[in-house]
């Protein structure tokens, strides 16, 4: 069995006490003795309300009067001495433990039947039970030894309370006068607010209520700052401001009213100081925070007595969500602190912010921000980074600058951090290819329509106001809280509306994220994009199409056919397409604002070419396509539609064009193997020419490269002519694709 370092001094201190008095046993009373030089024994009687100096007196005139004296003699162990060490034993073992602490020791004394040890106990009213109860609930870290000759109650009181306060809080204002912490910049009004809610008579207390990062604690430590400036009322002169740490008072608490004697203390510490102001950040957390199950006695109901004696003022910060979730609810609680919103700063307040913060990053950095790099952070980190809020998403990524160009410059030179930096940071953060958050982005839309004509073929009207539609969007003269398009492709299948989509995202550097609508044609598929209801199985899990553009909020959403899918996933689609947002089954909002929003559709494309009944004009026209949108789409969803973009039908010259891409795309796969290849005129002529299918478009050319010519070269890959590389041609003669081996 094991035992702790206070239990290893208590035996070896009681037997050199038994030695230097020349008793001839060592016994309980020596124990019960020498432990009353320890701190955490004499915290533990005097909560039991003993007299530890009567209780020494009496001990010590009975080890001098009844225990008998052998002079140059080892003392043995009595009897009683050696039942406690085994009674504490088996009461340590009982308890499932494996190390014997100073309780244990001190509770196997009230087990023996004659001892004075236990006698003294009990006639200062110490019972075994609060005894026990204290010893295990002390805050002492380390077994501290009292002086007996010097040991002062009143100052030792003052330190435990010292010591306690010290433990579970954090003095703001002390924080604040010894380090160099962040500046407050701008939020006067705010602050001017806080001050007056604290200089009141009654409900003193305001509580700070915004979003994550939008500076809650900043505006408490600037309010520190200004204590100590003196540059506050009357009422909050000399004032300190601590910050409780709700986390630590819970760690550690075993038993029913550990916690709540615990938080009683430390308030009751902080009391006593002349203008206590406590800080309770996350404050939503003390509704239940120490309640057992069942109990209704938490965190929050042990504040609302110091809520009601005014003595201290509290300051608390939350979320709106978990302010409305869990404080809100509590109107005891709410009705006694005054509700001051934080709003997330202006792009233009932001850069200030920065520019105020920018010299305690320069200095930790070693590095000079520009103000072009701080402008940039603040607007690019805005508009690229949707699920944080201002200033504290532009701080990290001025933050994450410096960083990087001190890890990749080991000198001791002060490097400039200009936008290009910035931009390589915000790139690498938020997962966009660089060229996007660059001004190159300018440049790809410059060339977006010639790329797309290049490997698009026959299209150009359909390309033509695609390009429009993004170019309208980047040049921001589309509504703000909209997609940057959202475009319905219809047309016949395999004439290209998919490949414009990858072009597009292969031309701009952006993600392509694509849904095939044909998997969501059931009445209860719309809860798989956002995520199924509370109760369901899949709940916890959140939505595809909500997760993904979370992860990548600047892309291309592809829906392909979406006329397959169910209504009420074009229901949903219409929050998108209207407010550019998207809340899935948690609440959360996934931004779609740096979305391109391409849904592709078949819909009326089969009866294009078919003829009518009777007389006239007898060939059906692009017409049947708006009829049939019409009746596939409600009013609502077409009316959110950029542009509804027809697609031609695949025609001679568009098949010898893609005839020529298809093969150019073959020849350098086969350079990758050292192949070099030719085609033959007749091969792109013959391609063109059985491949031309208003059924199947484009695909029944890439069928015929795929069915027709590529077997061809299947055998001498692998096991012939070709295995190592080499140089052929391929040409048509009567119909049939002929391969030539150099």
């Amino acid at each position: 069995m094991n035992i702790t370092n206070i239990v290893n001094e208590v035996i070896l201190n009681a037997y050199e006490e038994a030695k230097t008095n020349n008793c001839e046993y060592v016994t309980v009373e020596h124990l019960l003795y020498v432990s009353l030089y320890y701190c955490k024994v004499i915290d533990s009687l005097k909560e039991c309300g003993a007299n530890i100096d009567e209780l020494k007196n009496n001990l010590k005139i009975y080890i001098d009067e009844y225990i008998s004296k052998v002079d140059d003699f080892e003392p043995l162990e009595s009897v009683a001495f050696q039942q406690v060490i085994i009674i504490a034993n088996a009461q340590v073992k009982s308890c499932g433990k494996n190390v014997i602490d100073i309780e244990h020791l001190l509770a196997a004394i009230y087990s023996l039947e004659d001892s004075y040890a236990k006698y003294y106990l009990l006639d200062q009213g110490v019972t075994k039970r609060d005894l026990v109860y204290n010893l295990g609930n002390s805050i002492e870290e380390e077994y501290e030894v009292a002086d007996e000759a010097y040991y002062d109650y009143d100052t030792e009181e003052e330190i435990k309370s010292e010591s306690m306060i010290d433990k579970y809080s954090l003095n703001l204002t002390e924080l604040v006068n010894s380090t160099k912490s962040d500046p407050l910049i701008g939020r006067e009004d705010i602050l001017d607010r806080t001050i007056q809610i604290l200089c009141r008579r009654n409900k003193n207390n305001p509580i700070h209520i915004g979003e994550p990062g939008v500076g809650k604690t900043s505006i408490t430590l600037g309010l520190a700052r200004l204590i100590i400036e003196e540059k506050v009322p009357d009422k909050l002169k000399k004032a300190e401001i601590f910050s409780l740490d709700i986390g630590s008072m819970l760690s550690g608490t075993k038993y029913r009213g550990d916690f709540e004697e615990r938080i009683k203390k430390v308030l009751d510490n902080i009391k006593k100081h002349e203008n206590p102001i406590v800080y309770i950040d996350e404050i939503h957390n003390i509704v239940g925070a120490g309640a057992l199950t069942g109990s209704s006695l938490d965190a929050s109901n042990l504040l609302k007595p110091y809520l009601l004696d005014g003595k201290i003022r509290f300051i608390g910060a939350s979320t709106f969500d978990e302010y409305k979730k869990y404080f809100e609810k509590d109107k005891a609680l709410n009705r006694r602190f005054q509700k001051i919103e934080i709003k997330e700063p202006t792009i233009i307040e932001a850069i200030e912010i920065l520019k105020g913060l920018k010299e305690n990053y320069e200095k930790y950095h070693n590095v000079r921000y520009t103000d072009k790099s701080i402008e940039s952070a603040v607007i690019l980190s805005n508009k690229y980074i949707n699920d944080k809020f201002l200033p504290d998403k532009a701080i990290d990524i001025i933050d994450e600058a410096g960083a990087y160009v001190r890890m990749s410059n080991n000198n001791e030179e002060k490097i400039v951090i200009d936008e290009n930096i910035i931009e390589k940071i915000l790139s690498k953060v938020c997962n966009i290819p660089k060229e996007t958050v660059e001004n190159n982005e300018i440049n790809s839309l410059r060339n977006l329509e010639k790329v797309l004509k290049r490997n698009i073929f026959g299209q150009d009207e359909a390309i033509k106001e695609i390009t429009r539609c993004i170019k309208m969007s980047r040049a921001g003269l589309n509504e703000d809280n909209k997609p940057v398009a959202s475009m319905l492709f219809v047309g016949p299948t395999g004439v290209g509306k998919t490949e414009v989509a990858k072009n597009i995202s292969k031309t701009l550097g952006i993600e392509l994220i694509r849904f095939d609508m044909s998997e969501y044609t059931e009445k209860h598929s719309a809860s798989k994009l956002i995520g199924s209801p509370p109760g369901y199985v899949g709940y916890e899990e959140g939505g595809l199409l909500t997760d993904s553009i979370r992860k990548n909020p600047h892309c291309i959403l592809l829906l392909d056919e979406i006329e397959k899918a169910h209504t009420d996933i074009l229901n949903v689609l219409l929050q998108v397409m209207d407010n550019a947002t998207l809340t899935d089954n948690q609440g959360k909002k996934s931004d779609f604002k740096n979305v391109i929003v391409i849904m592709t559709s078949n819909a009326g494309a089969k009866d294009i070419g078919k003829n009518f009944v009777g007389f006239g004009d007898r060939c059906m026209n692009s017409q049947a396509i708006d009829d049939e949108v019409k009746k596939i789409f409600s009013p609502e969803f077409r009316n959110r539609l950029d542009k509804v973009v027809k697609f031609n039908h695949v025609d001679g010259d568009m098949a010898v064009n893609i005839a020529k891409k298809e093969l150019e795309k073959f020849k350098q796969k086969l350079n990758q193997k050292n192949i070099l290849i030719d085609f033959k005129s007749s091969c792109v002529e013959y391609i063109s020419k059985t491949g031309v299918s208003k059924e199947f478009g484009a695909r029944e050319i890439i069928r015929v490269i795929d069915s027709k010519l590529k077997p061809l070269l299947v055998d001498e890959i692998l096991f012939g002519d070709l295995s190592e590389g080499g140089r052929c041609m391929v040409e048509v003669v009567n119909e049939e694709f002929k391969l030539n081996i150099f």
